[in-house]
């Protein structure tokens, strides 16, 4: 059912010998990220770390490797589920769709208002029921939500309306629900592969796409597609996570220490990635590549989506947790 790397199966079996041992009062916690250390990722665990063992009137250290050394998300699920190799990470909840049919619920576009709602969610436990569907299934703790990642509409032409985003020909991600969100929206989009997106929109195919502003930096789609507005659709989820079977073997008082440090580290690491976020537009504001352009309708927007997201949510079996969301 997995496909893992050979490096992260050789690292998987060095490490399968180390975790936990409550024979002593010594506690090793191993940690993966696929990225250095000023990602805003590792940067979250760091803090989750230092707060971890501020809180614990015990020894604790942490392993955290970086740079991709214990393979890709998929493989730290897997890792997670059998209690071996990682015990702590950050994941995207499309890598643990295939434990949890609820968690895709975390990245529909328009689940959030803005990002004071998306921030009073994940302080909160509206998100319990898809907590402890995953605990259940995949045998995986959620402990703190990172995330903070804004996506908007990036086009060649400038779209501040309904009416301009009307049959707009946009490149959307391939699950059907981001074609159904934005056809409901008056949009013309279509599934069309990642790394074909700009010479697409070069060439007419398409007139532009929704994306982070850091992709929209790096791959420099600003130069075909330097109009982004300010739709604020998907505010992305990253649940910080651990193995349960590693978890429920710590002591009571650390099980603690980790849940509060856990939440913090998330408050932290929201505040951290969603002010790159905002960094990363500006800077290409200020350079001339890009123009920022409000957005007006986006509560018709909102009204318009809604049947097409409680279809989703109680297809996903997620009725409840969609109910939680917008209730805050």
């Amino acid at each position: 059912m997995f496909n893992f790397s050979l490096k992260a199966i050789a690292a998987a079996t060095v490490l399968a010998v180390g975790g936990i041992s409550t024979a002593s009062a010594d506690v090793t916690l191993r940690g993966a990220s696929m990225f250095d250390e000023e990602h805003a990722f590792t940067k979250t665990l760091r803090e989750f770390e230092r707060l971890v063992a501020e809180k614990y009137d015990g020894d604790v250290e942490f392993d955290l490797r970086l740079n991709g050394e214990l393979g890709v998300e998929s493989d730290y699920v897997t890792y997670l589920n059998q209690g071996v190799a990682v015990d702590y990470t950050i994941i995207a909840p499309s890598n643990m769709a295939v434990f949890s049919e609820s968690i895709p619920l975390m990245d529909m576009p328009f689940l959030f208002r803005d990002l004071e709602h998306w921030d009073a969610v994940l302080s909160s436990d509206a998100l319990k029921p898809l907590e402890d569907d995953l605990r259940e299934k995949a045998g995986i703790v959620i402990v703190g939500y990172h995330g903070g990642g804004v996506r908007n509409l990036a086009s060649a032409e400038p779209i501040t309306n309904m009416e301009e985003l009307a049959g707009h020909r946009m490149r959307v991600m391939g699950a059907p629900i981001q074609a159904q969100t934005f056809s409901a929206v008056g949009a013309a989009p279509s599934a069309i592969a990642y790394d074909e997106v700009y010479n697409a929109i070069q060439t007419g195919v398409i007139a532009g796409f929704e994306n982070e502003a850091a992709s929209i930096q790096n791959l420099k789609f600003y130069e075909v597609a330097p109009y982004i507005s300010l739709t604020q659709h998907t505010i992305t989820v990253r649940p910080i996570v651990m193995s349960a079977k590693i978890f429920d073997a710590l002591p009571a008082d650390l099980q603690a220490a980790i849940m509060a440090a856990g939440a913090e580290a998330g408050a932290f690491g929201r505040a951290l990635e969603s002010n790159q976020d905002s960094e990363k537009l500006q800077a290409m504001a200020d350079a001339g590549q890009i123009e920022v352009l409000d957005f007006a309708g986006r509560e018709k927007m909102l009204e318009l989506v809604q049947p097409v997201q409680d279809a989703y949510a109680a297809e996903l079996g997620a009725t409840e947790l969609l109910e939680n969301v917008r209730g805050m």
